[in-house]
């Protein structure tokens, strides 16, 4: 299992705000879907209010 960084936006009352987030994960398609529940349980989000912009590796 390998360290991905995972960024982008999402929506609140404000507007549009940044996030970036270090998960865990054995590929990068696991770390988007874990991304997306733990911004989702942490902010109330629903998936349609948040765009994954990058998934990177994190160096070793």
């Amino acid at each position: 299992m390998g360290t991905y960084t995972v960024a982008g936006t999402y929506e609140d009352r404000a507007g549009d705000r940044s996030f970036e987030t270090a998960i865990d994960a054995p590929n990068a398609d696991v770390a988007t879907e874990r991304a997306f529940a733990t911004m989702g349980s942490r902010h109330g989000l629903k998936r349609t209010e948040m765009t994954v912009d990058t998934v990177e590796e994190a160096a070793q």
